[in-house]
């Protein structure tokens, strides 16, 4: 868990190659009450780390706490559209709520610090697929109440990879219609420069 990143928590389910259940709760549990690991909730952990900042013990980021949640209870989650704006760079606001779309069902969960929502979304909100195609897709419909501007697209069309923008085009079918001319804006391919 140390070779982790900060904000990687796990799951008593991430060791059951190690043992049984029962052993391996047991083992985590003495290493919360030695300190070495910190509990985030019931069978979540993380290594303690002290801030550089602060000088306070840190606790892994919201977003990697939601990710291992939704990893030990089978879900599938994606950032809500004002949290997908920001993690983009699209929007300086920080979302005052922690809010997760789910394929589960929807629940409040604690996790150390943080409070975080998973809002149960409809299938085909969910069935995005790739690695950023979903984030654009939320990011979008965020971004739509205040009108998308060119500005966005071209920092879209520079962020995201070519993997990236086809896994967009292979989505197209689970976008409503204002936002399907936006994505076929954001994945065409850059124009050729000629060098002669």
């Amino acid at each position: 868990m140390r070779a982790k990143p900060t904000s990687s928590p796990a799951s008593a389910l991430d060791f059951l190659d190690l043992g049984t259940r029962a052993a391996v709760d047991q083992a985590l549990s003495r290493l919360v009450r030695r300190s070495e690991l910190y509990r985030l909730s019931r069978g979540l952990y993380a290594v303690p780390r002290v801030s550089s900042l602060t000088g306070r013990q840190a606790v892994s980021s919201p977003d990697g706490v939601a990710r291992s949640i939704a990893r030990k209870l089978g879900l599938r989650i994606l950032p809500s559209p004002p949290q997908a704006s920001n993690l983009l760079g699209l929007s300086t606001q920080v979302p005052a709520k922690l809010v997760y779309l789910t394929d589960g069902r929807s629940r409040k969960v604690s996790a150390g610090p943080f409070t975080l929502y998973f809002r149960h979304a409809a299938p085909r909100t969910m069935t995005v697929s790739g690695r950023l195609a979903p984030i654009v897709f939320q990011a979008l419909r965020d971004l739509r109440r205040n009108a998308i501007s060119e500005t966005h697209i071209a920092r879209l069309r520079r962020l995201l990879k070519q993997t990236d923008k086809q896994d967009l085009l292979k989505s197209l079918h689970c976008a409503p219609g204002w936002m399907k001319p936006i994505l076929l804006q954001i994945a065409k391919p850059a124009p050729e420069v000629d060098h002669g």
